[in-house]
C-alpha cells in the first residue's frame, strides 16, 4: 500500500504549488485603481472614480447584476465629517447567455462617486480616503469574488484637475427631465418614456435598478408613439408587490448612450409602431431544454468529479452471482438518489432567487463552508481511490445493497455541482425564467442524464454482461481514479483560495492532511486484512494471516466482514471453514480446490495444539510447504489466542530430549512463520468496551439514559467476569430484547 502513498504527497504538492504563488500575489481579473479628479475646498464635494479594467473574456456587473452576478460593494474609511455618496456607473451592457440576462461591462469603465468633504477642514490639508471595495469577475464558464484595499488623497485648494473625468462623465446615463409613467396589467408592466420622435434607436434595452421586478431575460417591446417611447416588460413568476415607482436606465444604441429615468404609475396608452431589431431572443421551447438538460447530465458522467464514482459503481455490478432482479434494484436506487439530490439543488435554488438572492446553479460554491466540506471530500476519496485507507460507511449504506445505491447517487449528483460547465448552463439558465413545474422538470432531466449510464447497466443485462470480470486490473484502475479525482480537489483549493484567500485555504490543506493522517491511522487491523485479501481476490500475491489475540475482540468477525467486503467490490470470492478436526484431510481438500477456477480463504477459527497433536505437521503443507504447497487460488486465515501455535505443555523443553535444547519448540513455531501476516488484537479498555455499547444503541435505536446504561453495562461486565467485544453484544442483546427492539 505505502508504493501509492506518492499519488496522494504529489496531489497535495500540486495543491501547495498552486496556492503558494497566488496567496503572495493575489492577481485580480478585474484591475481596480482609486483616483480623485481633482482640488476641492472645505465643506465642498470632489468626484471620485474607480477604474476598473477587464482581462480579455472577463466582465463586471452593474449596480442591478440581473439574473446571475453581484455589484460592487464598498467599506469606506474615511476621516471625521467626510462621506461618500451613492456609487454612479456607466451605461451597462445587456448579456444574454444560455437564458440568463446580465447586466455587465465587458470593457474599460469607471464608477464615480460624489465624495462631501468636511467643512472643518483647512486649505492645505490632506485628506485621506480608503476603501475596501469588493466585486465579482466572470467569464461565461465561471465567476470568482474579488477585492481590494484602495486609497487616494485630496489636497485642499490646490492642484489640478484630471481631465479623464470628463470622458468617465458623459458615459452616465442622462437624467431624463420629463415624467415617465407606468401601468400594471397581470404579468406586464408598460412604461411611456417621453422621448423626441426625433432621437434614433437601435435595440434599445431597459434595465430597472430594483430587483424583482421585471424578467430580465424575457422580451422587451419597443413602440413608438409620436415623442412617447411605450415600453411593454414581462413580470417574473414570483414578482414582488406592485412598485410605488420604477426607476433605471434606459440604454439607447451600441455606443454606451442612455438616460436614467423615474416613473410613477399613471395611464400609458397602448398601440404604436414597433421598432426593428428591438425584442430580446426568446427561449427554445421545453421539449429542446429538457434534452439540453438530459445532455448535460450525460456529459457529466465523463468529468473527474463523477467519472471515478460512475465507473466503480458500474464496475461493481460486473461480480459474479449478481442476479438481474438485484442489479435493477441498485440501478433503481442509485437514479433515485440522483434524481432527488438534483431536485433538491435547483428546489432550493428557485426558493433563494424567491428570496430575492442573486444566485445560479452550483450557487452552494459560494459559501466557503460548502467549498471547504467538498474540498475534504475530495480529498478523502482520493486518499481512498489511491488505497491509502477504506472508507467505512453505515451499515444502512454499505455496497450492494438499496440504501447504498441511494447514497451512492445522492453523493454523485452533490459532487458533480463543480463540475458543471457550458454544456448545461443553456438549460439551467432557462430553468430560472421558466414556471416552477416547468423548471423542477429541467432539474429532474438532468438528474436522469447523470444516471442515466448507470441505469442502462442495471436494466440491461447485455450491456452488464459485456463489463469486463473483476480481476488484478481493477485494483490498478482503483488507483488510477485517484488522479481525476485529485484534480477535482486541487480545483476546490483552488475555489478556497478565491474565496477566502490563503486563510482559508491553509487552514482547508491543514484539515485535510490532519483527515488522512486519521483516516489511516484508524483500524490499521482491519485495512491491512482487507487489503491483503483485496489482493488475493485479484489475482495479485498475497501472505496467510495469523489473527491472534484477546478472547472475543472481533477475530472472526473481521475475517467474515472482509470476506462479504470484497465480494460486494465484484470479486468471486469463497470462503470454506476448517475445523482442526479435519486438518489431516486438508491435502485431500487442497487437491479438490487446486481444480477449481474460483478463490477460495480456508478459515480455521481458534486454531491449537495440544502437547501430543501433530496435526500442525499437515497444516505446515498447507502453508507453503510440501512439494505441491499451497495452490494459488487458495489462502489460508486463522485465528487463535496465542501468537505462536505451539502446545501450552512445555514438557519438551522440560525434559531437553531434543538434540538442540528448544528444538520442539522451535519446529511449532515455524507453523506461525509461515504466516506472512501477524495481526494482534489487544485486551479493551472499560472506556472502549462502554464505547462499543453506545454505538450499538445508536445504530440500532435503543434509547437509555446515559449514567443508566453505564450502570448495567459495569454490572453486567463484572458478572462475566471480562469485558471484551463479545460480552458488549451479549449484553446489548440482553438491552434491546428489555426495550422491545428486534436485531
Amino acid at each position: 500500500m505505502h508504493r501509492y502513498r506518492w499519488i496522494v504527497a504529489v496531489l497535495l504538492q500540486l495543491v501547495t504549488w498552486m496556492v503558494t504563488p497566488l496567496a503572495v500575489a493575489a492577481p485580480t481579473h478585474i484591475a481596480a485603481t482609486l483616483v480623485a479628479e481633482g482640488p476641492a475646498l472645505p465643506g465642498q464635494a470632489v468626484m471620485l472614480a474607480f477604474t476598473m479594467k477587464p482581462d480579455a473574456g472577463w466582465h463586471g456587473y452593474w449596480r442591478n447584476p440581473g439574473d446571475a452576478g453581484l455589484g460592487m460593494t464598498l467599506n469606506w474609511s474615511l476621516p471625521y465629517g467626510t462621506s461618500a455618496g451613492e456609487p454612479l456607473y456607466p451605461v451597462p451592457q445587456a448579456l444574454l447567455y444560455s437564458g440568463l440576462m446580465n447586466h455587465v461591462f465587458e470593457h474599460d469603465y469607471a464608477v464615480l462617486v460624489p465624495l462631501q468633504l468636511s467643512r472643518d477642514a483647512s486649505v492645505g490639508q490632506i485628506v485621506p480616503i480608503r476603501v475596501h471595495a469588493q466585486w465579482l469577475a466572470c467569464t461565461e464558464q465561471i465567476c470568482v469574488p474579488e477585492e481590494a484595499d484602495l486609497a487616494t488623497e485630496v489636497t485642499l485648494g490646490s492642484g489640478a484637475n484630471d481631465p479623464r473625468f470628463d470622458a468617465w462623465r458623459a458615459a452616465l446615463p442622462a437624467p431624463l427631465g420629463a415624467k415617465a409613467s407606468f401601468a400594471i396589467a397581470g404579468k406586464t408592466i408598460r412604461l411611456g418614456i417621453p422621448l423626441p420622435a426625433t432621437l434614433t434607436l437601435y435595440r434599445p434595452h431597459l434595465f430597472p435598478d430594483a430587483d424583482h421586478v421585471i424578467a430580465y431575460a424575457a422580451p422587451q417591446e419597443f413602440r413608438r408613439k409620436g415623442n412617447l417611447l411605450i415600453v411593454t416588460l414581462q413580470r417574473p413568476e414570483m414578482a414582488a408587490a406592485d412598485p410605488r415607482a420604477i426607476s433605471g436606465v434606459l440604454r439607447l444604441n451600441g455606443a454606451g448612450d442612455g438616460i436614467a429615468f423615474t416613473a410613477e404609475p399613471g395611464a400609458v396608452p397602448t398601440g404604436g409602431d414597433p421598432l426593428a431589431d428591438a425584442t430580446a431572443p426568446s427561449l427554445p421551447p421545453l421539449p429542446l431544454l429538457l434534452l439540453l438538460a438530459l445532455a448535460g447530465g450525460l456529459l457529466l458522467n465523463v468529468m473527474p468529479c463523477v467519472f471515478p464514482i460512475l465507473s466503480l459503481k458500474a464496475l461493481s455490478l460486473a461480480r459474479g452471482g449478481e442476479s438481474p432482479a438485484d442489479a435493477r434494484n441498485e440501478g433503481l436506487a442509485y437514479s433515485a438518489g440522483v434524481v432527488i439530490a438534483c431536485a433538491a439543488l435547483g428546489g432550493a435554488l428557485l426558493a433563494l432567487r424567491a428570496a430575492g438572492q442573486q444566485v445560479g446553479w452550483a450557487f452552494q460554491l459560494q459559501e466557503p463552508g460548502v467549498v471547504v466540506a467538498l474540498f475534504l471530500l475530495a480529498i478523502a476519496i482520493t486518499a481512498n481511490l489511491a488505497g491509502l485507507f477504506e472508507m467505512s460507511v453505515p451499515g444502512f449504506a454499505q455496497t450492494g445493497s438499496k440504501q447504498g445505491a441511494f447514497a451512492t447517487g445522492l453523493l454523485a449528483a452533490f459532487v458533480a455541482t463543480p463540475c458543471t460547465g457550458p454544456f448545461m448552463a443553456a438549460a439551467m439558465g432557462a430553468a430560472l425564467l421558466l414556471p416552477v413545474a416547468q423548471a423542477m422538470a429541467l432539474f429532474i432531466a438532468l438528474g436522469l442524464g447523470i444516471a442515466l449510464p448507470f441505469l442502462a447497466i442495471a436494466l440491461i443485462p447485455a450491456l452488464r454482461n459485456r463489463l469486463p470480470r473483476p480481476g488484478a486490473w481493477m485494483v490498478r484502475f482503483r488507483h488510477a481514479m485517484a488522479v481525476p479525482m485529485g484534480l477535482t480537489a486541487a480545483a476546490l483549493a483552488w475555489l478556497c483560495w478565491r474565496l477566502g484567500g490563503w486563510p482559508l485555504t491553509g487552514g482547508s490543506v491543514l484539515l485535510a492532511l490532519l483527515l488522512i493522517g486519521l483516516l489511516i491511522g484508524v483500524n490499521r487491523s482491519r485495512d491491512t486484512l482487507l487489503e491483503n485479501t483485496r489482493h488475493f481476490a485479484a489475482g495479485l500475491p498475497a501472505n496467510n494471516a495469523l489473527l491472534w489475540g484477546a478472547r472475543g475482540m472481533g477475530k472472526s468477525s473481521l475475517v467474515k466482514a472482509v470476506h462479504a467486503a470484497v465480494r460486494a467490490e465484484g470479486f468471486d470470492l469463497k470462503i470454506v471453514e476448517l475445523s482442526r478436526e479435519d486438518l489431516p484431510s486438508v491435502q485431500r481438500l487442497l487437491a479438490h480446490l487446486r481444480r477449481s477456477q474460483a478463490r477460495f480463504i480456508l478459515f480455521c477459527d481458534d486454531l491449537s495444539f495440544s502437547h501430543d497433536d501433530q496435526h500442525y505437521k499437515s497444516l505446515k503443507a498447507v502453508l507453503d510447504g510440501g512439494i505441491e504447497g499451497r495452490p494459488d487460488n487458495v489462502l489460508l486465515y486463522a485465528t487463535s489466542n496465542r501468537r505462536h501455535l505451539m502446545p501450552r505443555d512445555m514438557i519438551e523443553n522440560e525434559r531437553s530430549t531434543a538434540i538442540t535444547p528448544g528444538e520442539a519448540v522451535e519446529e511449532k513455531v515455524s507453523l506461525s512463520d509461515r504466516f506472512g501476516l501477524w495481526l494482534g488484537f489487544h485486551p479493551c479498555s472499560q472506556d472502549e468496551y462502554l464505547e462499543m455499547i453506545a454505538g450499538y444503541c445508536a445504530a440500532h435505536g435503543v434509547q437509555v439514559a446515559p449514567e443508566v446504561l453505564r450502570a448495567e453495562a459495569i454490572e453486567w461486565q463484572a458478572t462475566r467476569g471480562s469485558r471484551s467485544g463479545r460480552v458488549a453484544w451479549q449484553f446489548f442483546c440482553d438491552l434491546a430484547a428489555r426495550h422491545g427492539v428486534a436485531l
